[in-house]
């Protein structure tokens, strides 16, 4: 028909409604309820309803950021440790996950802060009661609070403690080592040898199968029966409250090469060979902490000096000791 414009494609007819609407350019809807592309494009949704605040549209709402604990009248000081170091350690405890600890960050900083200021300027004082330590960065000396979970029955992600440890190579390495933990209800300061390298616990044995007085000497000494063995009254009675205190690692039984009737055999079962005192929580906030913790130090500076002569002798000390093995 005269006026009538129609196309043809693919051999069917089409009139010009079509042509409009295409050009004009129409949405394609397509039903996707129920299926799985419906699944797959709720979790993709670029934003969700939260809490409704009422502000209505082109307002927001500001979240103010967490500030670390309002430290009172006590300062900060570095010769000691802050009580609200000890109230972070206490609420870690009690809520020792990664959210809680993420939500609580200014506090951990603050109180990690603290920490380290105290090992850093607790250094320079070991250092004058034990010229063999030197004064090594503090990430040398203190201990991650992240716990190491991989084979572990504990699932929890953090210690509830801080830790520092002081060796002629600071917290690793084959030396005797001072350490200080700072747990709320649980401090301590000790010194030794934790799990020495079989090699090194090979030496010790040895020592004290053929110089036994050495150890015992040591251990037998004024000041750590006193301080470390709670005023133990001999030397015997030492020695029973140090093999007492090393006893959880213990072996049930003699260490190869060695007789069941040796008369050092409880030494010679040892496996860990650290002396300890407790602390409180006081004693680690006290204006006067430091010194009080060093002058336990140089009781237990002998000791540490005895294993090192074992474990790393100086060529020196290899010397003058040679000729006073026993030859019994």
């Amino acid at each position: 028909m005269k006026g009538s414009k129609t196309k043809k494609k693919n051999g069917l007819q089409q009139g010009p409604g079509k042509d409009k609407r295409k050009k004009q350019g129409t949405k394609k809807v397509y039903d996707i309820s129920g299926s799985d592309s419906e699944v797959s494009l709720k979790d993709k949704e670029l934003w969700k309803e939260g809490v409704k605040t009422g502000l209505g549209p082109g307002k927001g709402v500001f979240i103010k950021k967490p500030k670390a604990r309002d430290p009172g009248t006590v300062p900060y000081l570095d010769q000691t440790l802050h009580p609200n170091t000890f109230l972070f350690l206490k609420d870690l405890a009690a809520h020792n996950e990664r959210a809680w600890l993420k939500a609580h960050d200014p506090d951990y900083r603050t109180s990690k802060k603290d920490w380290e200021s105290f090992v850093e300027s607790f250094t320079e004082k070991i250092s004058e009661v034990d010229s063999t330590i030197p004064e090594l960065p503090v990430k040398d000396l203190v201990f991650r609070i992240h716990r190491d979970i991989r084979f572990s029955k504990n699932p929890t992600p953090y210690k509830t403690h801080f830790s520092a440890a002081w060796s002629r190579t600071g917290k690793k390495g084959p030396y005797a080592a001072y350490y200080v933990h700072c747990q709320p209800g649980s401090c301590f300061v000790g010194s030794g040898l934790w799990h020495p390298e079989a090699d090194k616990l090979a030496l010790i044995r040895e020592d004290i199968d053929r110089n036994s007085h050495r150890l015992i000497a040591v251990l037998g000494e004024e000041a750590i029966r006193r301080e470390i063995f709670g005023g133990a009254p001999n030397q015997k009675v030492a020695v029973e409250a140090f093999v007492n205190h090393n006893q959880e690692s213990a072996l049930k039984t003699k260490p190869k090469g060695y007789n069941l009737d040796n008369e050092n055999i409880q030494l010679l079962r040892l496996r860990s060979f650290t002396i300890g005192r407790s602390l409180t929580d006081e004693e680690l906030m006290r204006p006067n902490a430091q010194e009080n913790v060093a002058t336990l130090i140089g009781i237990m500076e002998p000791f540490v000096t005895y294993l090192n002569s074992i474990v790393m002798p100086d060529p020196e000390h290899l010397e003058r000791t040679s000729g006073s093995e026993s030859t019994d």
